[in-house]
C-alpha cells in the first residue's frame, strides 16, 4: 500500500491569546504540495500572528502544527529546516553586502559549507540578484531588498515558503517582478502568501483562505471562483463585513 503523502503544512485548532485578548480562534490551515495559498484578511485580522505561529516564532496557545508531517512543537529544528520565511519587515543587515548577508543566511540555515557557494549562485540567479553581490543592502532599492529577503528564505532549498506581505511598499514594476518570482517558486515548492492585495492573490495563488477577527471565514479555489464569475473582492467584502458568507468554493 502506498504511504499517504503528508500536507506541506497541516495546522489544526490554532488559537493564540495575549492576556485576556484572543487574537486567533480555533483556526485550521492546510497547504498542499506544489500549492500557492493566498492568506487574506483585513488589518488586525490575525494574519501575521498565524504566520508567526506557523514558522515557530510564536507558540500557539492551543492547537498543533505539522510541517511536511513533522510536529513543529515536538521537533522544531527538524521542522524549521523544511521551511523558509520572509516576514513583513525583511530581516536584512543594511551594512552587509548581498553576498555577505546571503552567506550568513546559509550558515544560519545550516547549509553544508561545501554547498554554500552553489546555494548562493542558485538564489542570486533565481531572485534576479546577479551583479549585486558586492553592493551594500542599504543602498539597494526596496524592490531589490525584497529580492534579497526572498533569497535568504530559499537559500537552504526548503519545501515550504511563507511570505508575509512580500510586495508591500513596492512600485508597480517591482510588484510585477516579485509576483513573477513567486509564481516561479510556486511551480516547485509550497507557498503561503499573506497579503491584503486582492489582485496579487488572483494572479499568483491556487487557493485562498480569508480570516477575519482571528477566524476563517472563507476558503476556496481561485479557478472555481473565476468559473462561477465571482470576483475575489466581492468574496472578501462579504466575508469580512458581516454579510452572509459565500459557500466555500
Amino acid at each position: 500500500m502506498t504511504a499517504q503523502i503528508k500536507p506541506a503544512i497541516l495546522a489544526r485548532g490554532l488559537s493564540r491569546q495575549f492576556g485576556r485578548r484572543i487574537v486567533v480562534h480555533d483556526l485550521d490551515l492546510e497547504l498542499g504540495h506544489g500549492e500557492v495559498l493566498g492568506f487574506l484578511g483585513p488589518n488586525g485580522a490575525g494574519k501575521s500572528t498565524v504566520m508567526r505561529m506557523l514558522t515557530g516564532n510564536l507558540a500557539p496557545s492551543t492547537g498543533s502544527i505539522e510541517i511536511c508531517g513533522i510536529n513543529l512543537m515536538d521537533r522544531p529544528e527538524e521542522a524549521k529546516i523544511r521551511m523558509g520565511y520572509l516576514p513583513e519587515t525583511p530581516p536584512l543587515y543594511r551594512e552587509l553586502t548581498v553576498n555577505e548577508y546571503l552567506r550568513l543566511a546559509a550558515k544560519l540555515h545550516r547549509v553544508n559549507t561545501s554547498k554554500a557557494s552553489s546555494a548562493l549562485d542558485m538564489v542570486t540567479q533565481r531572485c534576479g540578484l546577479r551583479g549585486t553581490g558586492e553592493r551594500l543592502i542599504g543602498l539597494l532599492s526596496k524592490g531589490y531588498q525584497q529580492r534579497v529577503g526572498i533569497a535568504q528564505a530559499i537559500i537552504h532549498d526548503p519545501d515550504v515558503i511563507i511570505l508575509d506581505e512580500p510586495t508591500a511598499g513596492l512600485d508597480p514594476n517591482q510588484i510585477r517582478e516579485i509576483r513573477s518570482l513567486i509564481r516561479e517558486l510556486g511551480a516547485e515548492r509550497s507557498v503561503i502568501v499573506s497579503t491584503h492585495i486582492l489582485p496579487e492573490v488572483e494572479s499568483i495563488c491556487d487557493r485562498v483562505q480569508i480570516v477575519n477577527e482571528g477566524r476563517t471565514v472563507f476558503t476556496g479555489c481561485i479557478a472555481t471562483l473565476k468559473e462561477k464569475g465571482i470576483g475575489l473582492e466581492a468574496v472578501f467584502l462579504r466575508s469580512t463585513m458581516g454579510s452572509d458568507s459565500f459557500e466555500d468554493a
